[in-house]
């Protein structure tokens, strides 16, 4: 699979796929991703917590937000928004480094099961490889916060 934006092409050697099925609905897995007041209670790793100042959800839309690390670390991200697909997909540069694209898709398996797939798209093999040793384990304290969102609201 060849996923192309204005940036940068990308080949498997440059994706990192993170996949879930979530018990919720593919309405409800969507909106917990495009809603600022769900989605800052759970972007980030396991004990991380957001600050968002801007939040334009469509196609140039930006998303300015600070990470907050457990340790006191704050990590500035600068995102524009490229496509939304209600509740198909949706896709985003992150602009601030290290430069990546999200590509989030949301299949429904039955009304209360959706597969989210979360793809980390680089510009090149050597800048996946160099994130991948640590993202994918955070990628997935990430979907366990989504999981624990998603149970406490719908």
């Amino acid at each position: 699979m060849e996923i192309t934006n204005q940036q940068f092409s990308a080949t498997p050697d440059c994706v990192v796929i993170t996949t879930r099925i979530l018990s919720a609905s593919i309405e409800q897995a969507f909106k917990a991703w495009t809603d600022p007041n769900h989605l800052s209670k759970w972007w980030g790793p396991k004990g991380f917590t957001n600050t968002f100042h801007e939040f334009s959800l469509k196609p140039g839309g930006k998303w300015l937000f600070t990470m907050h690390s457990e340790t006191g670390i704050d990590y500035p991200n600068e995102c524009e928004f490229i496509s939304m697909d209600e509740p198909n997909s949706i896709a985003w540069n992150h602009i601030s480094n290290p430069v990546f694209k999200i590509v989030v898709r949301f299949t429904s398996i039955d009304p209360n099961n959706t597969q989210v797939e979360f793809n980390m798209i680089f510009p090149t093999s050597e800048a996946c490889q160099k994130i991948k040793q640590f993202v994918t384990e955070k990628n997935e304290e990430n979907m366990d916060r989504l999981e624990i969102e998603l149970l406490n609201v719908f």
